[in-house]
């Protein structure tokens, strides 16, 4: 018996989950615990990292600029080379150029484009090599006056050795991501004791997703990164002011926001700028491995002119939060800092991002001030918030990691009286970033390579939307006691039968399986044989109270379009292909189709229409 239009036998919101579904949800959180366990492994590891990369910054800027093996952490600005401090800077970018030439090329840039690019082209595997590699070329060019700070390689390094460990135990691609983002966020945190920042990081630039899989073992990865920032960097924040920041006046506020739009299209100018230069470099008639090199002549000749762009330069952010430093040097921060960084950036060599942007939108933000407090006297602006804001609405406009962006100032600084002044640059930063670039200055590599990020995180419709809520009765079940013969004759004469799968159950309505066409009309099989002896996928089946999205990855895991839904092992409903596209459609109408709920002109009738019959009223009573 073949029946059309089936009869749902239970009320499908009673559905239980099965047994298979609960001990599911079990192995998934533990399979979570086992990620946490291994995320604090590769924080502890990586904050040792951070420490010992920068030992070897601190080895190197000895070396090279003062002619000593010692871990003093002394500044390059501080040389006494003269005119040959040019020198420095380019051995530095020959020696990087060698190693990714015969070591990895994947150790050139600035890290997290790399990593992003990585987790959604190459199911997160990063080279095993870069976790060596990358500190010691970053170590190399930071040490010989590369204006970069330690951040980018420590989240690099972070990143290859989540990947490596992923690599080398039975996880999944989307584990291997876990943990890869959860190695580099705890570099960043292990770096600047930001633990909140560099979650938001992840979620942000890194996951593309926010779930309690990926969020508790990055979570726990921040922390441990931050206990260890604690235990070997000490426990007073990066960047301390010597005054503490009073709350912003609405004047003040207004000033910053429009101090953000300022920034914002310098966020713009300064991602294109280094895009534009990364083309010209494209276009040298050199090997790239001489690149670095190139670039260094431009750090050297820069720092020679002003010292204070060589090198890490943590110190400037600090100078610059205090509101001490001279005009003059301010101004060779901003405009001489950027020029600097983004030739190196852009000559491939290995740095990162985060400290210049830092230092540039700090310079910035002081220039604005100094000009804001001779204009508006009374309005309640001073240097160090400037300089605080300035700092953040650069990195949210060019990179568009906005929660970060301000989370991140509130962490390194203390400073809790800054955050409405910050949400108000960082907004209209971002806002400007939005409209003019269509990539950030950590999409725009890889959206030339073809790889696009995603752009929004939003509600996963097929996770909020049940069985229950789609599933028809409309369907065909065949009875796996018919003869094979019987069945292929009875869809002979229905022509509007297109369907490659169909269900299988006994007279009493009892789930056995799927046939698919092409088994079902297989000429090897015996005509007289029934139904039951060519059945398979009998564990193939969905409940009611089961989400869509469960109900695609088993259509997926099991090349099938269609799915029965089964309560209590007998058939209730049908769930097919069409019903997966038709919730799509109803999520494109929702965001796309625009219409009027409310309308205005018949609104504005009716209370014309009671005006009038209010006068009739008055009048007569008059």
């Amino acid at each position: 018996m073949i029946k059309k239009g089936i009869p749902l036998s239970l009320t499908l919101s009673q559905a239980l989950h099965s047994e298979n579904t609960t001990s599911g949800k079990k192995y998934n959180k533990q399979r979570t615990l086992r990620l946490s366990l291994l995320a604090v492994l590769i924080a502890v590891c990586i904050s040792f990292i951070a420490k010992f990369l920068i030992y070897l910054i601190d080895v190197i800027t000895n070396i090279a600029f003062y002619g000593k093996l010692s871990l003093e952490p002394l500044s390059p600005a501080d040389n006494t080379y003269g005119i040959f401090v040019i020198i420095v800077p380019v051995v530095g970018g020959l020696i990087v150029g060698l190693m990714a030439l015969y070591g990895s090329k994947a150790i050139r840039g600035h890290g997290i484009p790399e990593a992003m690019e990585q987790i959604l082209t190459n199911e997160s595997r990063i080279k095993p090599s870069i976790t060596y590699l990358k500190p010691l070329s970053s170590a190399i060019t930071i040490g010989t006056g590369g204006p970069f700070g330690a951040e980018g390689p420590i989240i690099a390094t972070g990143a290859a050795l989540g990947s490596t460990l992923g690599q080398l135990i039975r996880i999944t691609p989307n584990e291997r991501k876990i943990l890869l983002a959860a190695g580099a966020t705890a570099g960043m945190s292990a770096i600047f004791a930001s633990p909140v920042a560099a979650i938001l990081l992840a979620i942000e630039l890194l996951l593309f997703e926010f779930s309690a899989r990926s969020f508790i073992p990055v979570a726990l990865a921040c922390i441990t990164g931050a206990a260890g920032h604690h235990l070997l960097f000490g426990n007073e924040v990066v960047f301390p002011l010597t005054t503490e920041i009073a709350a912003a006046s609405n004047y003040a506020l207004f000033f910053y926001s429009v101090m953000g739009i300022i920034i914002g299209f310098l966020a713009v100018g300064v991602t294109k700028t280094v895009y534009w230069l990364e083309d010209m470099f494209e276009k040298l008639p050199v090997h790239w491995a001489w690149w670095p090199a190139i670039g260094g002549i431009a750090v050297g000749v820069v720092g020679y002119f002003s010292p204070r762009t060589l090198g890490v330069g943590y110190n400037n952010i600090t100078d610059l939060l205090s509101g001490s430093l001279p005009m003059q040097i301010v101004i060779s921060l901003c405009i001489l800092k950027f020029v600097s960084w983004s030739i190196s950036l852009s000559s491939g060599t290995s740095g990162g991002t985060l400290a210049p942007l830092l230092t540039i939108g700090g310079a910035t933000g002081a220039l604005i001030g100094s000009v804001g407090m001779q204009w508006f006297p009374d309005a309640g602006i001073n240097i160090p918030l400037s300089v605080l804001v300035g700092m953040s609405a650069l990195f949210a406009g060019a990179s568009r990691a906005f929660l970060t962006s301000i989370v991140f100032a509130l962490e390194t600084t203390g400073q809790s009286n800054a955050l409405l002044p910050l949400l108000g640059t960082c907004t209209t930063s971002y806002f400007i970033s939005f409209f003019l670039m269509e990539n950030t200055i950590m999409t725009e590599r890889i959206a030339r390579r073809g790889v696009v990020a995603p752009a929004s995180y939003e509600p996963d419709i097929l996770e909020k939307t049940t069985v229950e809520q789609l599933v028809t009765d409309d369907g065909v079940i065949i009875n796996d006691d018919m003869s094979i013969d019987e069945v292929r004759n009875w869809f002979s004469n229905e022509s509007d039968m297109k369907s490659n799968y169909f269900i299988v159950s006994d007279t009493e309505g009892e789930y056995k399986g799927i046939v698919s066409s092409s088994n079902l009309f297989n000429m090897h099989h015996n005509r007289e044989g029934t139904i039951s002896s060519i059945v398979k996928r009998n564990k193939v089946f969905i409940q009611p109270s089961e989400s869509l999205r469960s109900a695609v990855e088993v259509m997926a895991k099991e090349n099938v379009d269609i799915l029965p839904v089964v309560v209590e092992n007998k058939v209730a409903g049908i769930l097919t292909y069409q019903h997966i596209i038709s919730v799509y459609k109803t999520g494109v109408d929702e965001r796309e189709k625009r219409q009027a709920h409310i309308s205005l002109s018949r609104q504005r009738l009716k209370l014309l229409v009671r005006g009038q019959k209010l006068v009739s009223i008055l009048k007569s009573k008059k």
